[in-house]
């Protein structure tokens, strides 16, 4: 099996980012079970996280909605059909994916279980290197001087 693609041609050969975000919530819901971190978090902590969970779904079907609106591909081992550049790709490169590791991250607060959170740093991480930097040179050479412009002024998550 041939897991380097034609880099013009799709991004991976597996999708890493479902499959790191499923993997990641079964890590996080398995050591809260089985190792527990004994950290009490407080009441307004707790619902911060469940409007950070709520907010994070938002970000990640916002984006979602915008590649089905654009009528491009959503599946992240597959080539991109468009360039997406508003809506929410207008303040990050990668929306689902900082949606997913928002969302991650808040299921910590949410559910008191802070392997979630360490769950979200490590999916992150990975999420970076198997599919984000392959996904940006795919859509370098895809995309060209309208992917550099871009990638200039937009940060490829939220601030960085």
């Amino acid at each position: 099996m041939h897991l380097k693609p034609n880099i013009a041609e799709r991004p991976n050969a597996i999708p890493w980012p479902p499959v790191l975000l499923v993997a990641c919530i079964a890590f996080g819901a398995l050591l809260g079970m089985f190792l527990p971190l004994d950290v009490a978090i407080p009441t307004p902590l707790r619902l911060a996280g469940f409007i950070l969970l709520a907010a994070g779904i938002a970000f990640d079907v916002s984006a979602i909605f915008w590649m089905s609106r654009a009528r491009t591909n959503i599946l992240p081992h597959k080539a991109a059909g468009v360039l997406l550049t508003s809506g929410p790709f207008r303040v990050s490169r990668n929306p689902i994916y900082v949606g997913n590791t928002i969302t991650l991250a808040a299921m910590g607060l949410a559910f008191a279980n802070l392997w979630y959170a360490v769950a979200a740093a490590v999916m992150a991480l990975l999420l970076h290197r198997l599919a984000i930097l392959r996904e940006e040179a795919h859509l370098a050479a895809r995309f060209g001087k309208a992917w550099n412009d871009y990638a200039a002024r937009t940060p490829r998550w939220l601030f960085f």
